[in-house]
Formats: structure tokens, sequence, C-alpha cells
């Protein structure tokens, strides 16, 4: 999640546990300790410029359930050795500072990019899909509660805005997954019926909010992808489909870059062949045809591909400036409240297409 939502998640819950009377160090503390994790960037990117590293690497020794209670552990010691609040109150400090650390990547995992929860452990990266990496309606409730609890310090009244925003920001995210389980099955559904149902797939929410999603499959040709709003629509998705170079994904297959990526994104990319080099693209993070991560990791020579230091491409973001914003905010908008088998990127720039009347379940099919 984005540094404002960890900052306040850690903030809410360390105010929450310490004693009242020390409830304003303690928001002070736990924003800290709520960021820390990803810190990881900076020793990281002091050991290597490899980009796939870059991207591989975050979220792992910093963000893992094997090492961040011994962390905690470590900091509670020495903030206790120095006799003042954490001695205190050590019971109520030890917890604030655990928890203050292992909800960051607990809530890292509910969004797409992946989290490795189980480092140094290595299964794929936990990504529970179901918030987008910035959504206000999980942050507002955490940061209004740390407004209240900073103003009115040791009353009762912070207390309970602190426990309010707490519940309410958690009733959200499983309100998330309730709607993950209802777009899957739609998914799934929709799939079966064009012959895919045993197609690896996955869904995440488009950006800040948790009512328009997208599904991607990946297909023996490429990729199909569809958008579908909890609002506006009923029955089956519209499946748009795409291809890739699934010939030099293959050949490519024992390459280093190559391999780390599958394990990093379970094999959701889109392979394509520019200027002799192959450039792999996540398809989790972006939208269609632009996604945040691409990366050139092979150059064919007298048609034999050979591994090369990974480059990454710059991101062509689908938007540009406030006025790109807004035209995003606006067609998303539209699109959680009209159904259509338009794109969101489309509507952008074209008005809203109705839904046809009737719904192939084969639409997109490859």
């Amino acid at each position: 999640m984005d540094s404002l939502s960890q900052i306040v998640l850690g903030g809410a819950l360390a105010a929450a546990i310490a004693p009242p009377g020390h409830r304003r160090a303690a928001l002070l503390a736990g924003a800290a300790l709520g960021t820390l994790p990803d810190l990881d960037s900076i020793p990281i990117g002091l050991l290597t410029h490899d980009p796939v590293a870059l991207m591989t690497q975050h979220r792992s020794f910093s963000h893992s359930l094997f090492v961040l209670p011994w962390v905690g552990w470590l900091i509670w010691w020495l903030f206790k050795l120095r006799g003042k609040r954490v001695a205190q109150s050590p019971q109520r400090w030890f917890w604030a500072i655990q928890l203050s650390l292992i909800t960051h990547p607990l809530l890292d995992a509910f969004t797409v990019y992946g989290t490795q929860l189980w480092w140094p452990l290595h299964p794929h990266p936990t990504m529970g899909s179901s918030v987008f990496i910035i959504d206000p309606l999980y942050t507002i409730w955490l940061l209004l509660a740390c407004v209240v609890a900073w103003c009115w310090r040791e009353k009762a009244l912070a207390q309970r805005a602190l426990l309010l925003g707490l519940a309410l920001s958690s009733g959200y995210l499983g309100w998330s997954l309730l709607a993950k389980a209802r777009v899957d099955a739609v998914a799934d559904s929709t799939l079966a019926a064009m012959g895919l149902q045993d197609a690896p797939r996955f869904s995440t929410p488009l950006p800040f909010n948790t009512l328009l999603w997208r599904v991607v499959a990946m297909t023996p040709t490429g990729y199909v992808d569809a958008e579908y709003s909890l609002i506006a629509d009923h029955g089956v998705m519209h499946y748009r489909a795409y291809p890739s170079d699934v010939q030099a994904l293959e050949a490519t297959a024992d390459l280093p870059a190559v391999q780390r990526l599958q394990w990093f994104n379970r094999g959701f990319m889109r392979a394509r062949v520019e200027n002799e080099r192959l450039v792999l693209s996540d398809l989790r993070m972006g939208l269609e045809p632009d996604y945040s991560f691409s990366f050139e990791v092979a150059q064919r020579q007298q048609g034999r591909w050979q591994a090369i230091t990974p480059v990454q491409q710059p991101w062509s973001a689908p938007v540009s400036g406030w006025d790109g914003v807004k035209r995003l905010l606006a067609a998303m908008w539209q699109r959680i409240w009209h159904s259509s088998d338009q794109p969101v990127r489309a509507m952008m720039v074209a008005p809203i297409a109705p839904a046809p009347a009737t719904t192939d379940a084969t639409h997109g099919s490859p």
C-alpha cells in the first residue's frame, strides 16, 4: 500500500495499544515503524542496479514474518533499556511495536504487487489483489482517527476514534475480499464457457475503488482481459484477446531474468520482440497497452537468444497531468455505473457505449 496508509495504520495501532499518557509519542513511533519496511529499497539499491532485482527483491527480507518480529523485539529491548516510556509500560509497548511492524506486510499482501511474507523461503509472493495500492476509502478512517487521537490525546474520545478507525478500515478490507470473490465467480463461469476453465488468471480492482475490477487470464497465444462493475454488470464478462510472443518466451525460459520474473509475477507477463530484444511486461499493474513494469531481458543474435543485463523501459503512463487524471477518474466513474464492453482506457477518449442487449460468453475468445 502507499506510504500514507502504512503510516496511519502503524500510528493508529500503536496509539490504541500504548497507555493514554503516551498517545502522541505512540502515534509518532507507530508512523515511523509503519513505514520502516519500505526503506528496504535503500540497501537493495546500494547492492544492485539490476531493475529486475530491484523489483523482485523489494518486499522481501524487510517484509518477512520470520524477520520483523525479531526486529520489533530488538527495537523494544533497546528502548526499554533507556528507562523511559517503554520501560514504564513494557508489555503495551511490546505489542504496539510488534503490530506496527507486522501489519505493514500484511496490508501489502492485499495488493497485487506481491509480498514475500515467508522469506527466506521461496514460495510465490503473496498477492491478495483485493485492494489497489492507493484506496482513499481504506486510508481516510485511519487518518481521521490519528488526527482525533493527536488532538484529544488522553481523553476517551481519542481511544474510541482509534478503535473505530481500525474497525472501519479492517471492515473495508473484508468487503474487498467479498467483492473479489464475486468477481472471481463471474470470471470463472465466463472463462469456462470460453474453454479456458484451467487458464491461470487474476483479478484486481482498478485505481482507488473496489467496485470496478479487471480480470486477466492467460491463453495459449497470449491473454484476455475484461473489466467488471459490481454495480452495473450482470452475467458474463466481455473479454478482449491480446497476443503475446509465447515462442520467444519459451525459448528464453532458462534465462535467469526470465525465471526470476516468472516466479515473481506467476507468469502473468506479455512478451514481445522489439529491435531483436525480448521485452517482458508485468500484466498485473497498468492498463492495456501500457504497463508499469517492462524489462528488456534478452537479445536475439543469428536466431539465438542470449541473456543481457536487464533494462527497464520507461513507463508510458495512460494519463499525464491533472487533465489526464480527471479523464481517467471520469471514465472509471461512468464505467462503475454503466455497463459497457469498452475498456476504461477507450472511454477516456470516446463516449461510453452501452453493452449489447445479448451477451455472448465467447466474446473475445482466442
